[in-house]
């Protein structure tokens, strides 16, 4: 391979290239090569780890389905694993287990991963076994029919927690009938016509190497790792495409809805308010990430002491972004006594008002940047996290920014960046969502 030290777009990097992206504190470089067929390989060693992480991440998720197709990318996340040309779905498990390995999936809205994390020694079977799984999926019938009663359970699952089905309510009230509105997990409907011919089609025609990325982290060397994978992947690595560029654009969203309620016979009231946010390539994302850590990131944290230490209103209360490639979402979650939600949603309330108007204070942004440091050093002391980082920052960015340059552009946010951000968001349309014992919006109290 042709190593040369340049920090270009992965979606620009030609097929039989390698960069370096990066080196840490200890020299080690953070390298990538786009193999034949457009497929991107991330590593990142981690001197004086005994572990390996592998990741393929597949650039598609639930908002790559049309209606019909709802759910399926989550559906194939839970199918691949039921068999392959040469291993059954006992086979994947025993192999695993049987060298204490952890070998797993998740399904968002914009992408899929594929991951195990396995001692040192055991890479090779890691990359085999991910490609394997992946790329040669059997997706029979019987397995289809037989993976539906489990999804249709997961389903079930989430309308019995009612903060995961609030969640869900308020994504749909706020982002509306465009996919990013839609659950991951599909609908009842979508999923009992789920059939082998529909979801094995949206496998063979979204999961192709431009679209993916294996990252991996932990004891390994780039060279090895990718001698591995042209082993694992033989003669798919054919052709001269280029990897697929970041998802981007705006997404054009139907009006949201002010109020949504969800009558659940439940012994609290379940709130969330918020609004539309912003998207993951605003420059704007780390002044966001200081603002929603200092209004509902941790206990000293304006939401938390206005409602839970102040009134003792509820005892779980937060904030939350999402922040997809063209929209993004704010939101605040708290739990209550129903005769107390009308009273909570008024603080939340205002409490977002007068942020807006005021914005934060130095102390607050200051401690709002110190979450954000801590979390972020803390969450890569594994090598899992540091795959997950670097699998979704190719993905997502089709570049890297090292651990000291992201702490940078933490420091670097200022109150007045954060108050101006906070003047435009929060006064934003807000949309409220309730999950909790009421029959008609009639029926809630005052102050939503």
């Amino acid at each position: 391979m042709k190593q040369q030290n340049h920090t270009e777009a992965g979606h620009l990097q030609r097929p039989g290239t390698t960069r370096v992206l990066g080196r840490g504190g200890d020299g080690e470089a953070m390298r990538r090569t786009v193999l034949p067929g457009g497929l991107r390989v991330v590593t990142e060693p981690v001197p004086g780890a005994r572990s390996a992480s592998v990741g393929i991440w597949v650039g598609v998720g639930s908002r790559d389905e049309s209606r019909q197709q709802a759910g399926a990318a989550h559906y194939l996340e839970h199918l691949l694993f039921k068999g392959t040309a040469k291993r059954t779905a006992v086979q994947i498990a025993q192999e695993i287990d049987a060298v204490g390995g952890e070998l797993n999936a998740f399904t968002s809205k914009e992408h899929t991963c594929y991951y195990a994390h396995v001692l040192d020694e055991d890479l090779p079977l890691a990359i085999d076994m991910l490609c394997d799984v992946v790329f040669a999926a059997v997706n029979t019938k019987a397995d289809v029919d037989v993976e539906r009663s489990v999804v249709l359970e997961e389903i079930a699952m989430r309308d019995d927690d009612p903060e995961d089905l609030l969640h869900e309510l308020f994504t749909t009230a706020v982002l509306g009938d465009h996919p990013l509105g839609r659950s991951v997990l599909g609908t009842e409907e979508s999923i009992e016509g789920m059939s082998r011919a529909r979801v094995h089609g949206f496998y063979k025609s979204t999961y192709l190497l431009p679209k993916m990325v294996v990252a991996v982290s932990g004891n390994v060397e780039h060279g090895r790792v990718l001698r591995l994978l042209r082993k694992a992947l033989g003669d798919r690595l054919d052709g001269e495409r280029l990897p697929s560029p970041p998802r981007g654009g705006r997404a054009r969203l139907p009006q949201q809805k002010g109020l949504v309620l969800h009558e659940d016979e439940t012994e609290q009231a379940h709130l969330l308010m918020g609004c539309r946010g912003i998207d993951r390539h605003d420059d704007r994302r780390f002044a966001l990430g200081v603002l929603n850590a200092a209004l509902g990131g941790g206990m000293s944290s304006r939401l938390f002491q206005e409602i839970r230490e102040k009134r003792g209103l509820a005892y779980s209360v937060y904030s939350s972004t999402t922040a997809y490639a063209d929209a993004g979402t704010f939101s605040v979650y708290a739990g209550c006594m129903p005769d107390r939600l009308g009273e909570v949603a008024a603080v939340v309330r205002s409490v977002l008002a007068g942020v807006a108007a005021d914005g934060l204070t130095d102390d607050e942004v200051a401690r709002g940047r110190g979450q954000l440091r801590g979390g972020l050093v803390l969450g890569l002391e594994d090598t899992a996290s540091r795959m997950t980082r670097i699998g979704k920052s190719e993905l997502n960015y089709g570049r890297h920014l090292s651990v000291s340059q992201t702490l940078e552009r933490i420091d670097s946010v200022t109150s007045e960046q954060v108050a101006e951000l906070a003047a435009e968001l929060l006064r934003r349309p807000l949309t409220t969502t309730v999950v909790g014992p009421y029959s008609d919006v009639r029926d809630l109290p005052d102050g939503l």
